[in-house]
């Protein structure tokens, strides 16, 4: 099938090679413009774009989809189907009626349950046991079309969401590899979401990073899983030169209990509202490299009886 490719991030990446790997046609790469990144803020291509490159695609990076000179440009692709993977852009009707088959949108939970812009990161932060891949016919609603395929995956305990986005990446893109094998041969049935059980999952603020000691063990440790690799949830203390930031990449709840915020021992762990929380892995201010809990605190002059604020 003629399929055009609509994505941005190392997420949308397996799915594109799979879709060329499977022997289908990609008269264009849609994904957002080169953006500035590193210490020299040097623009750098989107991972998709590097991908489509390396391939001799196509690549198209309008900052808006919308007006008839997009919608034009659109139809001379004669697609079958769009394949779009967060994109990043909203897709007007003129374009979502364009392809044959409609536009198929691979998103990163089990809808209804969070829609929206961070659903891997909102599954690990509200504590879900589970999580997974869907593949959906966009509308112009919010993540609201009707799901034909699904893909599960456990969230077990000490997963974090950058764990689980390299996890769900394969998944995905398996997923869709089945989805356009069923477009192409036996049709593709669709199911409308469910009305009820429908969360948004807001894209992740950097007032949330925080890390709050004052609430049960369990929230803290997902919230700071949830948060990895970023913006990585942080707390503050006074390392030998006044207040630092640390940020903390990992952690799972643990026996202990005390004021919310106290260093219990020297391994990392810290007491919560209810329980304590063990820190398994921190990267401070400024540092490229990550420690344990035990090993950041033998450089931290932190004792057991400190607060982390």
């Amino acid at each position: 099938m003629r399929v055009v490719f609509m994505g941005t991030p190392d997420f949308a990446v397996p799915t594109l090679a799979r879709v060329l790997a499977d022997g289908h046609t990609v008269p264009a790469v849609y994904t957002r413009a080169p953006a500035k990144a590193g210490r020299g803020m040097a623009l750098r291509p989107s991972p998709v774009q590097a991908l489509a490159e390396r391939h001799g695609l196509p690549v198209l990076t309008p900052a808006s989809l919308k007006g008839d000179e997009a919608a034009e440009t659109f139809r001379r692709h004669e697609a079958d189907v769009a394949v779009v993977v967060a994109y990043g852009l909203l897709l007007p009707q003129a374009i979502l009626d364009t392809p044959r088959h409609g536009c198929l949108n691979l998103h990163g939970s089990l809808l209804p349950r969070w829609r929206g812009a961070a659903p891997i990161q909102r599954a690990v932060m509200a504590g879900d046991a589970e999580s997974g891949v869907g593949i959906m016919r966009m509308e112009a609603g919010l993540d609201t079309g009707p799901v034909a395929l699904e893909a599960r995956l456990p969230i077990t305990p000490g997963v974090t969401a950058g764990d689980l986005h390299d996890a769900l990446m394969p998944l995905g893109a398996d997923l869709m590899a089945e989805a356009l094998r069923r477009l192409e041969t036996d049709g593709l049935a669709f199911t409308p979401q469910a009305d009820e059980g429908v969360l948004y999952a807001a894209k992740i603020g950097n007032d949330e990073a925080r890390i709050a000691w004052d609430r049960p063990a369990e929230e803290v440790a997902a919230h700071i899983n949830g948060l990895s690799p970023f913006p990585g949830a942080f707390f503050e203390a006074d390392l030998g030169k006044g207040p630092e930031r640390v940020k903390v990449l990992r952690a799972e709840a643990a026996e202990g209990s005390g004021s919310p915020g106290t260093l219990l021992d020297a391994e990392g762990t810290i007491a919560c509202a209810t329980g304590a929380v063990h820190l398994t892995e921190l990267r401070r201010a400024g540092k490229g490299g990550t420690a344990s809990g035990a090993e950041f605190l033998r450089g931290a002059r932190l004792e057991p009886g400190a607060r982390l604020a």
